[in-house]
């Protein structure tokens, strides 16, 4: 029955996201708090309150988040100097939210992305494997395929333009998700050739780059902060794979239909 499977999808994804949230405060955040105090002097805090909180909200590609809040200019007026939230719940608050919305509709999509290729789970070790596998596929395509060319950057660091980012990006998600199936999934050499020839088809192509690459921040802090961003994610995607094959696994086979 669909609603099982939604409610299953939601649960494992309400859970993953909830998860997420001390990941980033131990890992993520930091990192971009310590990257802040490189930016120039005329930096506003309220915005750099806003900018933290929305790049650690999501287990999506923490660089478009963040550089779209730091798209604004620093006297913006949408951000008072004592603001700390932007939902007005505080930091905390507005990443707990932004974690459980972003992992309740990932995980609707990788219900739909099973139901679709007909994966299924039995319940115990094997379905929990295959809960896995595909909570890594999808991070391969989400967050590692992307961060090839665009890798998750923390405040300050240069960007090419945000829409140009944003394309790029979707691009390569798409691309790596069919590519990856034509590999997993399809039998056929041929198939798994020209899944290999999409997955490196916007890397071929190459990501956009900023016109001027200097930056005021450290270079370990830039790559601490790629490596910190790709390993949260992964333990949101497999945590995501596993709950979501667990949840599904207890779902009588003639209901997921």
């Amino acid at each position: 029955m669909i609603v099982r499977l939604l409610l299953a999808a939601l649960a494992a994804g309400l859970i993953a996201g909830m998860a997420m949230t001390p990941a980033q405060y131990v890992k993520i955040v930091p990192l971009i708090l310590q990257a802040e105090t490189y930016e120039g002097g005329s930096h506003d805090h309220g915005a750099a309150e806003a900018v933290s909180s929305t790049a650690a909200a999501g287990p999506e590609t923490a660089e478009v988040t963040a550089s779209a809040a730091h798209g604004h200019d620093a006297n913006d007026q949408a951000y008072d100097e004592g603001d700390e939230s932007m939902l007005g719940l505080g930091r905390l608050g507005d990443t707990v939210l932004a974690n459980l919305v972003a992992g309740a509709g990932f995980a609707l999509m990788l219900a739909a992305v099973a139901l679709i290729a007909g994966i299924a789970f039995p319940a115990g070790r094997d379905g929990l494997m295959r809960g896995l596998l595909l909570g890594a596929g999808a991070w391969f395509c989400v967050q590692l395929a992307p961060s090839f060319g665009l890798p998750p950057a923390v405040p300050g660091f240069p960007h090419a333009d945000l829409a140009d980012r944003q394309s790029w990006w979707m691009l390569t998600v798409g691309l790596s998700a069919v590519g990856l199936w034509l590999v997993a999934l399809r039998p056929e050499a041929i198939a798994k050739a020209l899944g290999v020839a999409l997955i490196a088809a916007p890397h071929v192509w190459g990501a956009p780059v900023p016109g001027d690459l200097s930056s005021d921040v450290p270079a370990y802090l830039a790559s601490a902060y790629a490596a910190a961003s790709l390993a949260t994610t992964l333990f949101f995607w497999l945590l995501l794979g596993g709950l979501l094959a667990h949840f599904l696994s207890r779902i009588p086979e003639g209901q997921r239909a």
